[in-house]
């Protein structure tokens, strides 16, 4: 997208892309519509395992943001760490958490990757290079600075994506963090998914500049927006940041202009849209964007229901482990709060 293009709306978010695609484009996006398949279709059972009494507390969805989780993680490696807000099921899934131990983490399993201490805000994995998942705003980026400044420390080749929503741009620790990236060169690739709102208050009413990703450009930090509703775009506009990242090991802050099909959290009604809002950027919806550009270039309708029906039998047996599965012990909650350190205990 462009500079003058920024302004989230849906008639300005949508980019230009061709259904062209090559042999091994093809592949690859079948492959991709598929992950979004299963993102929507796993934060859709999410959604009624909540309002069955399943699990509480509580939950945010990401649907309608999926281009944004697998485009990014389509443009890097496994070796990469991953670190994000509350609003993180999908992309734990993304980075190979499996599917199981996420939806068994809700429901406050021992089978979950947290072991059911977790619940949804906070999913991780050290062995997926995951860390969290936190509840507090923008807590996560700071955290994401230690990584990355390991990452030089060590001379390792990787990078750090750290996600994070509109409303976090304005805490300090945010502003702090993204100076403190300038000044180290650290590879934070920062994403910030602009899906318009923070909770229930539009971006516009709380932040002055049009444009978010702006305020990076004023810490020295490289910035630049682009349609997070379309996948291709994400995948082709990440893979060529994170391949500069790679080179010079400067951090990058994209913002992904995308929007959130249902509110802020599941208690939430989102009574606070315009009317026909909703409706507007259900136009621009990641999958079926991507579904007609399969379409266009031969990919048999036939195909593509045979994914969706493959995606759901997916998720029955998935949550069905998930509810078979043994809750967490009342006294786990001790342990895993004390570590040895030179044969002391600290917390």
């Amino acid at each position: 997208m462009t500079k003058k293009s920024a302004k989230l709306s849906a008639k300005e978010v949508k980019s230009k892309q061709t259904a062209k695609m090559t042999a091994t484009e093809v592949k690859r996006y079948l492959k991709v519509y598929r992950q979004m398949l299963f993102f929507r279709r796993f934060e859709e059972r999410v959604h009624i395992a909540y309002t069955q009494g399943k699990f509480s507390g509580f939950c945010h969805l990401h649907i309608g943001q999926e281009a944004v989780c697998a485009g990014v993680q389509a443009a890097l490696r496994d070796s990469d760490y991953v670190i994000s807000a509350y609003r993180s099921h999908t992309q734990a899934i993304a980075k190979g958490i499996p599917a199981v131990q996420v939806m068994a983490e809700m429901f406050g399993k021992a089978t979950g990757c947290c072991r059911g201490k977790g619940g949804s805000m906070h999913m991780f994995s050290a062995e997926r290079r995951f860390f969290g998942g936190h509840g507090i705003v923008g807590g996560q980026v700071p955290l994401a600075i230690g990584m990355a400044f390991k990452i030089n420390y060590r001379q390792e080749d990787d990078i750090v994506v750290c996600y994070l929503g509109d409303a976090a741009i304005n805490q300090g620790q945010v502003l702090e963090a993204l100076n403190m990236a300038a000044i180290w060169d650290l590879p934070v690739l920062f994403i910030v998914e602009n899906n318009r709102y923070g909770m229930g208050t539009d971006i516009k009413r709380t932040t002055a500049i049009k444009h978010i990703y702006q305020r990076a450009q004023g810490f020295g930090v490289a910035a630049a927006d682009m349609d997070g509703m379309n996948v291709r775009t994400v995948l082709k506009q990440t893979a060529a940041i994170v391949k500069r990242m790679r080179q010079d090991k400067k951090p990058y802050l994209l913002e992904a202009l995308t929007y959130r099909y249902r509110g802020h959290s599941v208690s939430d009604p989102a009574n606070y849209r315009p009317e026909g809002e909703l409706q507007e950027f259900q136009q621009l919806d990641p999958l079926i964007q991507l579904r007609d550009d399969l379409l266009a270039v031969g990919v048999e309708a036939e195909q593509l229901q045979a994914d969706v029906d493959a995606v759901k039998t997916e998720l029955r047996v998935i949550e069905k482990q998930a509810d078979a599965a043994e809750l967490a012990p009342v006294a786990a909650i001790y342990e895993d709060v004390l570590v040895a350190i030179d044969g002391h205990e600290e917390h």
